[in-house]
């Protein structure tokens, strides 16, 4: 599966079980559409997770543009008001980074 989407914040590295390191990031995807003859757009939030290697995790900044291979998977929850919700969550195979985010360099 591909998606693309801007990063909404930095990437963050945590490291897990047995000494590894996975670079997670959260991409909107947004979707324009007409109904009723006015323009419409809607934004879609994906929580991604990248094990293969922290080495992207600088260049994950917000607002860049990418594009992701992988699957996705649901994960359902319960808020503090007791509401069933659930969250998107993309398992990233391979990174393409499409555009700037810009944010200035030192």
């Amino acid at each position: 599966m591909e998606i693309t989407g801007r990063l909404v914040a930095d990437a963050t590295v945590r490291n897990v079980a047995d000494d590894r390191n996975v670079t997670n990031f959260r991409v909107a995807i947004n979707r324009r559409y007409k109904s009723g003859g006015e323009q419409k757009e809607e934004t879609t939030y994906v929580d991604c997770a990248y094990w293969r290697t922290d080495a992207l995790a600088p260049y994950l900044t917000k607002g860049l543009l990418v594009q992701l291979y992988g699957h996705m998977s649901a994960k359902p929850w319960v808020s503090r008001d007791g509401e069933p919700m659930a969250s998107l969550n993309f398992h990233t195979n391979e990174i393409t980074l499409l555009g700037a985010s810009g944010k200035k360099s030192a």
